[in-house]
């Protein structure tokens, strides 16, 4: 899920759409896709088309498990798919507070921000 907020954060702060549009749901070929192989062509659109990453800030809302213990490995992985340093990713977990469809576990949310600039 992180993966996929983070894919259409770049997509539309680029103005490309979103994830929908190039790996629609409806085409067998995205079924079981890795969401890595989602994010380098991401990337890949931004770069040829000038821009280039600046930041990434991203929210994961679940009640469990907690992510603390894995907020490094989790920044420093995405900021290898990147393609930029560990120091502009931003990784937050927070609980539904018991409230909602996070908070009785029956989904979660991830919400993402990024900083893009034209090259």
């Amino acid at each position: 899920i992180l993966i996929h907020a983070v894919s259409d954060a770049l997509l539309g702060a680029a103005g490309l759409g979103d994830i929908g549009h190039f790996f629609p749901d409806t085409d067998p070929r995205n079924k079981g896709i890795d969401s890595s192989k989602i994010l380098a062509d991401v990337c890949t659109k931004l770069k040829n088309d000038s821009f280039l990453v600046v930041n990434v800030d991203a929210t994961i809302v679940l009640q469990s498990p907690k992510l603390s213990s894995f907020i490094v490995s989790i920044k420093n992985s995405l900021s290898n798919l990147i393609g930029i340093q560990s120091s502009r990713v931003n990784i937050k977990a927070t609980t539904g507070e018991s409230m909602g469809f996070v908070g009785r576990e029956e989904g979660i949310a991830c919400y993402a921000t990024v900083l893009i600039e034209k090259t």
